[in-house]
């Protein structure tokens, strides 16, 4: 396979960093090939606004999507977007590693989605979900957490784990990806935060890489998580009174 790590860590000797590596590493030894997409190391920004476009469709009015379609169709995107769609285009699996800030991936990751998702190129209104232009390809968040795993249980202070994520998959599933179960890595404690003395501490944290080493090579033939598709909705797409996932808790 074609594997792309897109890391989004301000620190490159975070432990982000180091789960990218061992992806690098293991991944190779597997016999794949791998990009680090490294998005503050190579100072993507994450902003999108008029001023990445100076030859607009509508010089007195900024519609982002508008614009994006328009300059994917005249192969007139920004140089670092083509350089990530090119990326993507590359990869048959793609791995997002970040850490949870403030409930959601770091901004420069959400500004990714905002610039490099372009409409009416890798989505459009009827290229989407299982029809997404990504169809048949592969996609996991591995993602790291400064409280315990506790803390992420449906009935834990920060509340349910598969909520948090909910946004990312559902939005990597929109552009057709098949999405991998995620690799959570709880309790990264930091900002002097403590759960547990450091010798423990350290500890844990080699575990955690020990596991995400064994699984990585295993990536390629597990399940995805299941969503519905275009087949599975009604006119107004609601999932159709039939189907199975409305008749389950």
């Amino acid at each position: 396979m074609n594997v792309l790590v897109v890391l989004a860590h301000p620190e490159r000797a975070s432990f982000n960093g180091g789960l990218a590596d061992i992806a690098e590493k293991c991944l190779q030894n597997e016999g794949h090939s791998v990009d680090i997409d490294d998005l503050y190391g190579e100072e993507f920004d994450p902003v999108e606004r008029a001023d990445h476009y100076p030859d607009r469709l509508d010089p007195d009015y900024f519609g982002p999507l508008n614009e994006q379609r328009a300059h994917y169709e005249g192969k007139r995107l920004p140089s670092e977007v083509q350089r990530e769609i090119t990326r993507l285009e590359w990869a048959d699996l793609v791995i997002f590693q970040f850490p949870l800030w403030w409930h959601a991936q770091p901004a420069i990751l959400k500004g990714w989605f905002d610039r490099v998702l372009v409409y009416g190129g890798l989505y459009s209104g009827s290229r989407r979900y299982n029809r997404g232009h990504f169809k048949g390809k592969k996609a996991i968040c591995s993602v790291t957490t400064g409280s315990p795993e506790k803390a992420f249980m449906p009935f834990g202070r920060a509340g349910n784990m598969v909520e948090w994520l909910w946004p990312i998959h559902s939005s990597l599933y929109y552009v057709g990806f098949d999405v991998l179960a995620p690799q959570v890595s709880y309790g990264i404690q930091g900002g002097g935060i403590r759960y547990q003395d450091e010798s423990t501490f350290r500890n844990q944290l080699e575990q955690k890489k020990r596991a995400w080493a064994e699984r990585l090579p295993l990536l390629s033939r597990e399940p995805s998580i299941p969503f519905t598709g275009w087949d599975d909705w009604d006119e107004a797409g609601v999932l159709k009174q039939s189907h199975v996932m409305r008749w389950r808790l």
